[in-house]
């Protein structure tokens, strides 16, 4: 797999949030009509942001699954600040949403 595409209004600011989500940086080559992030170390998509003109209108049909490295509730707060939403929470698992309304879960 090459890359796991996300249509978006504002692409370098939903970059920046997966970048810092997920231990990365931003491509240098990215615009503000696209944008990309590596994976951190080998292996793994890159992620693609490009800009469209209607808004996200339905939940996702895929979606993230990030493990909480250390306790579930920090990594929720460290998301939280930047620019995620909490959307439901049980016991070893949370559903979210990046700045743009797309779900993800983290999980113990």
């Amino acid at each position: 797999m090459k890359s796991v595409t996300f249509d978006c209004s504002d692409p370098l600011a939903v970059a920046e949030f997966w970048a810092a989500a997920l231990g990365s940086t931003v491509d240098e080559d990215s615009t503000s009509s696209r944008a990309w992030v590596e994976p951190p170390g080998w292996g793994g998509p890159t992620l693609w942001f490009q800009r469209v003109p209607e808004p996200k209108a339905a939940k996702n049909r895929q979606h993230f699954d990030l493990r909480a490295v250390g306790p579930l509730a920090k990594e929720v707060l460290r998301l939280e600040r930047l620019g995620a939403m909490v959307m439901r929470r049980s016991d070893d698992l949370v559903v979210m949403s990046d700045p743009e309304g797309n779900e993800f879960c983290v999980e113990t």
